[in-house]
């Protein structure tokens, strides 16, 4: 099996409402996006897929988050925590993939860094 990984970053704020303690207050963060690929064959040029390809996807999907207030996108219910995130950027990087002609499937996780020793994963 060969994987390989590519990283981005964004910074937004966000608060937790149904948490009890300092997150349920306005604060933000720089978030560290590693975005993870695995899969059994190569292409004709041995690469799993194009490292430039991937990270370009990744900062495309980033963008629109970039600088927000994260409460403020639907599809975080309120609560965007760490999970909900990477979620998120996983489903949008896996519909955005074939627009950079890498397939879906290669996509296996999103691992969403709060802080440089907090992550969550959201996983194929």
């Amino acid at each position: 099996m060969y994987a390989g990984r590519v990283e981005a970053e964004f910074a937004a704020a966000h608060f937790l409402s149904h948490y009890h303690g300092a997150c349920e207050n306005l604060h933000g963060h720089n978030y560290r996006v590693r975005l993870s690929v695995r899969g059994n064959s190569l292409d004709e040029g041995g690469m799993l897929a194009d490292f430039g390809l991937l990270k370009q996807c990744l900062k495309a999907v980033l963008a629109p988050l970039d600088h927000t207030n994260l409460n403020d996108n639907e599809a975080f219910m309120r609560d965007p925590s760490a999970e909900r995130i990477a979620r998120y950027i996983f489903e949008q990087v896996e519909r955005a993939l074939p627009d950079y002609g890498i397939r879906p499937e290669l996509l296996y996780a999103v691992d969403v860094f709060e802080t440089p020793v907090n992550m969550a994963r959201y996983e194929r």
